[in-house]
């Protein structure tokens, strides 16, 4: 199996909670170099994870031309700047989520991939776990029927004030940093944008949501709602994560569920019929199964899990709430 050499691009706390491990465990993945503001957080990474090769700014990464691909997990301002800049350098991207601030700016990002012949991913890590898959499965082969109704919800921990979620200069809120995750779930159940999306947000003193409430209406009667917040204990990392799909035939109902958790996740499907059975689905490492992926789309063919389709789509429906909520 020939392996990736992969960049980082910025010293973020997403990579070590969770990506880090991702790409260690990935089977074609190469911890090849890292970039920070400055040398020293490069070489501390460097030092840490195992990189080949530090550098002390990120034009200097892009410019070895031993990286194939790069991570961008740089704040949600800096998405759109960087990841351009690595595509004209060549280099596949897998940036976090939301891959940009608009629609607009997201197929700019996909276009110039396209003229650069090389992928670009949004990094849904959620999106490639076989959780995800099963109770998409379920839907699709008509196990509740018609999807009537669909609600989910991401609320965590509040931040202090200097985080940049609390930032609206670093577009910080709740619906960037959690929403996105809601919204990318019900679009890839439901399978369709709404016709008509609502949402209701509290603001904090910086201008950014801290709570949101969203209400999406389909054609032909189907309605998905949902709730976003940074509510909880102040700078706990906790979080709860909940979802359920109510059809014309039945529910489906997570019971063990969190957006890019590992481990037995698990669901409950029940039929109007009588039927009840709970189903638990054994998920790997999330971020390890996403890098594998784009690693495979370039030595592969593959084409990237989470699509330019689906990321412009959710890039629009994101776009809507803001409007709605006045954070634009």
């Amino acid at each position: 199996m020939r392996t990736i050499k992969w960049g980082l691009l910025g010293t973020a706390y997403i990579f070590e909670r969770d990506t880090a491990e991702g790409m260690k465990q990935a089977e074609n993945c190469e911890l090849y170099a890292v970039a920070g503001r400055s040398m020293k957080k490069a070489e501390a990474f460097q030092e840490k994870y195992g990189f080949q090769k530090a550098y002390g700014s990120y034009e200097e990464l892009l410019a070895d031309p031993q990286v194939e691909a790069v991570y961008i997990p740089l704040p949600n301002t800096m998405h759109y700047e960087w990841t351009i800049k690595a595509l004209k350098a060549g280099k596949h991207v897998l940036c976090e989520k939301p891959l940009a601030p608009t629609e607009q700016e997201a197929r700019e990002m996909f276009e110039t991939a396209r003229e650069q012949n090389v992928f670009l991913m949004e990094a849904f890590a959620y999106q490639h776990s076989p959780f995800i898959a099963a109770v998409q499965e379920e839907i699709e082969k008509g196990a509740i029927g018609e999807i009537r109704y669909m609600e989910a919800a991401l609320i965590t921990s509040d931040y202090e004030e200097g985080n940049i979620r609390m930032r609206r200069e670093t577009l910080g809120g709740s619906v960037y940093d959690l929403g996105v995750y809601c919204s990318s779930l019900i679009l890839r159940m439901i399978g369709k944008e709404p016709e008509k999306i609502q949402a209701v947000s509290t603001f904090s003193e910086g201008n950014v949501d801290m709570y949101t409430t969203v209400l999406m209406e389909y054609e032909h009667g189907g309605r998905a709602s949902f709730d976003c917040g940074m509510v909880l204990a102040t700078e706990k990392n906790v979080s709860l994560d909940r979802f359920q799909i109510h059809g014309t035939k039945g529910s489906i109902k997570a019971v063990k569920f969190g957006f890019n958790a590992p481990g037995e996740l698990s669901y409950v499907l029940e039929t109007f019929e009588g039927g009840k059975e709970e189903k638990t689905v054994m998920v790997p490492q999330n971020y390890r199964l996403e890098v594998e992926q784009l690693g495979r789309c370039i030595t592969e063919g593959e084409t990237p899990a989470v699509s330019e389709e689906f990321s412009v789509a959710n890039a629009r429906i994101i776009d809507g709430i803001l409007a709605s909520v006045g954070y634009r």
